[in-house]
């Protein structure tokens, strides 16, 4: 099975966010395979994971080195990625530093569409859970990399941050 057609079982199987994920599906079906990747300047499918610690109330959050937004981790899908939740666990263990992450179960969190300096991006967000103990470590992708309580969120993420905190939470 390839990454795309991952991405439309996971699409088709994700209940919620009802217009946005046919606006996704229809996505796919117009630009096939090349909706996935990067030079799809139309918009291209990517790939997220809000990095959490629930022992301790807390999410990580990076400081993008492009966007210069506090964000989850996330980006481009790969060609070495099989699945939509293996990219997004990907993303985060790169992105984080962190080894041993574990993504909810249930599929994707949420789905977001926004707009960047390279394209639209359809991006399936998922929620890992950090090991006991997790140490992060930036990436090259980052400014800063930093762990804040949950109440926190809101004051230095945009509200698609804020709501895929919120979306994980009632899943935790």
């Amino acid at each position: 099975m390839s990454l795309y057609d991952d991405a439309v079982l996971v699409l088709k199987g994700y209940e919620d966010q009802a217009e946005l994920r046919d606006l996704y599906l229809d996505h796919l079906a117009a630009h096939g395979d090349d909706a996935m990747w990067k030079p799809c300047a139309a918009g291209h499918l990517t790939a997220s994971a809000l990095v959490v610690d629930p022992e301790r109330g807390r999410v990580l959050l990076t400081l993008h080195r492009k966007l210069r937004m506090w964000l989850q981790m996330g980006g481009h899908c790969e060609p070495e990625d099989r699945t939509m939740a293996l990219a997004a666990l990907r993303e985060g263990t790169e992105e984080s530093g962190i080894p041993g992450l574990t993504l909810l179960p249930g599929g994707p969190v949420r789905l977001d569409r926004h707009l960047t300096p390279c394209a639209w991006h359809l991006d399936v967000q998922y929620a890992a859970v950090a090991p006991p103990g997790a140490v992060e470590a930036i990436s090259d992708e980052s400014l800063d990399l930093r762990w804040f309580a949950y109440d926190e969120v809101a004051s230095v993420a945009d509200e698609s941050v804020v709501r895929l905190l919120e979306r994980t939470r009632a899943r935790l």
